[in-house]
């Protein structure tokens, strides 16, 4: 390979000032095309011809002095700069967004706002407990609610990158090992439901081994939803059979149809939802059993190897009253610790 062949496309500079004149809206648009994959797909979300948008793209890569896009049949891909400038440019556009908010506020032209992820396919009851008590504190230290349902990454990267305030989410590992800025507080373990077939021999006990679930074609997922707890799950069965894998769920729907699909695969197959009840249920607690479908039986695993920690993680840049906001919430939400049963008479 030659010299020219090794180096990368350049495209000429607009002039020997020309990244003074780079401006937000250039930074707004890469964003937008990077998100949405198209330029057809960006320009109608900003609200712009197609046209004026490859144009003002074009003049940022004169700007940059490289290519930032690979314009393909399907859509377009980000290269090694553009994805660089992309990650900058969601950083800088956060915290303008940021810095705007702060300044309306100290002139008294809004209140503060407080911007929460929650996630899809969070257990109900905690999205609930977690959505009363946050408007409760939000109410008393009038501040306005805005929630965003978005997928969390295990390194809540959505947060981190101030594109949110708070979220609900899975912690992978302790809370004090979060990267800085990041603070949490626990809310609890949660563990996953899971439907096996009526025939299977756990089914009479209702309880299985994780060694026997390995034996099983498990239904779980998609890995999108939460990556953090599909990882670490699908480490400890493979700790037990190392070729085995989770399935997709053949459709996106309800869990009654998923165990419908698992009842007629053509080899055994249970269902494994994501974290969905407290783990380990407290005495004195009936976890109340449903029947989704005919031929599965709803069981639980054998000591409770599967498990996920719930948390409140919020940025720890925020002001300290929006902290004390989140923080009083997670103490509002920390489900009670079981209930010791009392000694033999």
């Amino acid at each position: 390979m030659n010299q020219a062949q090794a180096e990368p496309a350049r495209l000429p500079r607009a002039d020997a000032k020309a990244p003074q004149g780079l401006e937000l809206r250039h930074l707004r648009y890469l964003a937008a095309v990077a998100d949405a994959g198209t330029f057809t797909h960006a320009a109608e979300q900003l609200f712009i011809t197609q046209p004026t948008l490859s144009q003002q793209i074009h003049r940022l890569e004169q700007i940059v002095g490289t290519r930032l896009l690979q314009r393909r049949r399907d859509g377009v891909r980000l290269t090694a700069a553009g994805t660089v400038l992309v990650d900058a440019s969601r950083d800088v556009l956060s915290l303008v967004d940021h810095g705007v908010r702060q300044a309306r506020q100290a002139a008294g032209l809004g209140r503060p706002r407080l911007r929460v992820v929650v996630p899809p396919r969070l257990p109900d009851e905690l999205v609930l407990q977690t959505a009363l008590a946050l408007r409760s504190a939000a109410e008393a230290a009038n501040v306005d609610l805005a929630w965003i349902e978005l997928p969390l990454d295990a390194e809540f990267t959505l947060i981190r990158q101030r594109h949110a305030d708070a979220g609900l989410g899975w912690l992978a590992t302790s809370p004090d090992t979060l990267p800085a800025p990041l603070d949490a507080m626990t809310l609890g373990e949660f563990e996953p439901d899971v439907w096996i077939p009526a025939t299977h021999p756990a089914a009479r006990r209702g309880v299985i081994g994780l060694d026997e679930l390995t034996g099983l074609k498990v239904i779980h997922g998609p890995r999108r939803d939460s990556p953090g707890t599909y990882d670490r799950w699908l480490d400890a069965l493979q700790a037990l059979d190392p070729r085995f894998a989770f399935t997709d769920p053949p459709l996106r729907r309800t869990l009654s149809a998923t165990c419908a699909f698992a009842a007629t695969a053509a080899q055994p197959a249970a269902v494994l939802t994501g974290p969905a009840v407290i783990a380990g249920t407290p005495p004195g607690v009936i976890r109340i059993p449903s029947r989704p479908a005919q031929h599965m039986v709803q069981v639980s695993i054998a000591g409770h190897p599967l498990t996920a920690t719930a948390a409140l993680v919020w940025n720890g840049d925020l002001p300290r009253p929006l902290q004390q906001i989140l923080f009083d919430t997670a103490v509002g939400v920390t489900p009670p610790a079981p209930a010791s049963l009392p000694p033999a008479a």
